[in-house]
């Protein structure tokens, strides 16, 4: 079975991460007033922690995914020749690829 967001799924898709990526804003910025660090060693020991790890790898995850809906909609809608589409498609999935390997990669580096 194949993963699409095609119709109402990639509408839900877009709402939903939208929803979320908010709602980790919010959380962060609460984060930051309510406990604000002052040195670098802070900022890193609270970006560290397991549950933000997980929080910033969610929200990447759905920011990825609300990019590639959005983006794929638009070419569909406005590459009209297949080659040209294909071929731009491709360079945004392997863009959104890169960058997801980019942020595990930073949020890997964190836990050292």
């Amino acid at each position: 079975m194949r993963l699409r967001f095609t119709g109402l799924a990639a509408w839900w898709v877009q709402r939903a991460s939208a929803v979320f990526m908010l709602l980790f804003i919010v959380f962060a910025l609460v984060a930051f007033w309510l406990y604000p660090r002052h040195s670098y060693l802070e900022w890193r020991s609270w970006a560290s922690s397991p549950c933000v790890v997980m929080a910033i790898l969610a929200f990447f995850a759905a920011l990825l995914l609300h990019m590639w809906v959005g983006l794929r909609d638009v070419l569909l809608d406005y590459a009209k020749p297949a080659g040209l589409r294909r071929l731009l498609l491709g360079g945004v999935a392997g863009s959104l690829f890169g960058m997801a390997v980019w942020v595990v990669l930073i949020l890997a580096r964190l836990q050292t």
